[in-house]
């Protein structure tokens, strides 16, 4: 069974001014459900993720700001959202999430979370609407806990995982892979294990082609035993901040190459919804509906 994170904490009140698409995490389920892709029994609400776990990849000063609501003016800057105790406590399930995401995928095959890929997140400050860093919170633990050996984070949504890349730039048991445009956010890039810098502008094809160069290559000699799928949706033409011109269709059959690579090496994945920022709603939710649609056909 396809088991999917979710909670009502997910849709996070933002002061007028603020353009993220917080509703996409409430009409998503919505969707899914509606269509009959999944059913009420594919979700789970994930509890508040333990101080204990988040310390194994984040400082004990980070994690003390935050629950003290002690973050400085450029440090809430930094992160973009107004840093208050629903917020934080919102983080700490989506970062559960993923976790226990990730142990559902060790049984199934396959798991995903309807929010986090947080990959802004370092281990001592936030950036970019990321709080926690879920993704490699999860890593840690499944490393910590024996239950893998070697890790794979592919990372496709269009700005580059800098946080993730340097929480794990010294852990050989993680490749960190990121495919991103090479003039977007962030400005200053922290080095991945491999890095693929896009033009402004790719379309599906050539953006199709260099994944399928470089993921199968991957997966050969680096030999996950997990993935973690960072599955953004800003490749999308209509997205107002990728500036990449990925259609739909080729954002799909992105999806489609990175689950079916996990499926045909039977490596557990979790796929993680990262950004989108269309200007229409719809174009938002069924782009990331689309990767639920190919997890459910492929796996189950």
């Amino acid at each position: 069974m396809l088991k999917i994170a979710y909670s009502p904490i997910y849709k996070y009140e933002l002061p007028e001014g603020h353009r993220f698409p917080m509703i996409k995490y409430e009409l998503l389920p919505e969707q899914l459900l509606y269509e009959g892709t999944v059913r009420e029994a594919n979700f789970f609400h994930p509890t508040p993720l333990p101080e204990e776990v988040a310390l194994r990849a984040h400082t004990k000063t980070y994690w003390d700001k935050l629950h003290q609501l002690t973050l400085t003016p450029s440090e809430e800057r930094a992160i973009g959202f107004p840093i208050n105790e629903k917020f934080v406590w919102r983080g700490r399930h989506i970062a559960h999430g993923t976790l226990q995401g990730a142990l559902f995928a060790l049984e199934y095959g396959c798991a995903m979370n309807i929010a986090g890929g947080t990959h802004h997140a370092y281990a001592d400050h936030g950036e970019g609407y990321c709080c926690f860093n879920d993704q490699a919170v999860a890593a840690r633990y499944l490393l910590d806990q024996r239950l893998a050996e070697r890790i794979l984070i592919v990372d496709l949504d269009v700005h580059q995982g800098n946080g993730t890349a340097h929480i794990f730039r010294e852990e050989p048991r993680v490749f960190t892979f990121s495919m991103h445009g090479a003039r977007n956010y962030p400005l200053r890039k922290e080095e991945s294990s491999l890095d693929i810098p896009l033009p402004d502008g790719l379309s599906d094809r050539p953006y199709l082609q260099r994944l399928r160069a470089e993921l199968p290559r991957l997966f050969d000699e680096f030999q996950p035993d997990f993935v973690f799928y960072q599955s953004g949706v800003d490749i999308l033409e209509s997205d107002r901040l990728g500036r990449l011109s990925v259609s739909r269709a080729g954002c799909r059959e992105r999806d489609r190459i990175v689950f079916d690579l996990c499926r045909r090496h039977r490596t557990p994945v979790v796929a993680c919804m990262g950004g989108g920022y269309s200007e229409r709603i719809a174009d938002i939710v069924e782009a990331h509906a689309n990767t639920f649609r190919v997890a459910q056909d492929l796996f189950f």
